[in-house]
């Protein structure tokens, strides 16, 4: 599983980055994303809705977050 550190980055750099890790890789693969900005707990699940990815998981870590998103 592929882990993007989007720690420290703000909008719109976070879902740049997670597009760019998801085109990378073959569908069914599951990526695993870390933000800090707290515009992604908005915009990491619209993009995976928009663009038809499924978001596995989303959890709080203390400062950042966690999210878990399957390619298709």
């Amino acid at each position: 599983m592929d882990v993007i550190d989007a720690r420290g980055l703000m909008c719109p750099l976070p879902v740049l980055r997670l597009g760019k890790a998801l085109r990378a890789v073959a569908p069914g693969t599951r990526v695993t994303l870390w933000a800090d900005d707290p515009v992604a707990v908005l915009d990491i699940p619209h993009f995976c809705a928009e663009a038809g990815h499924t978001l596995l998981s989303q959890s709080d870590e203390g400062p950042h977050q966690i999210y878990v998103i399957e390619r298709h």
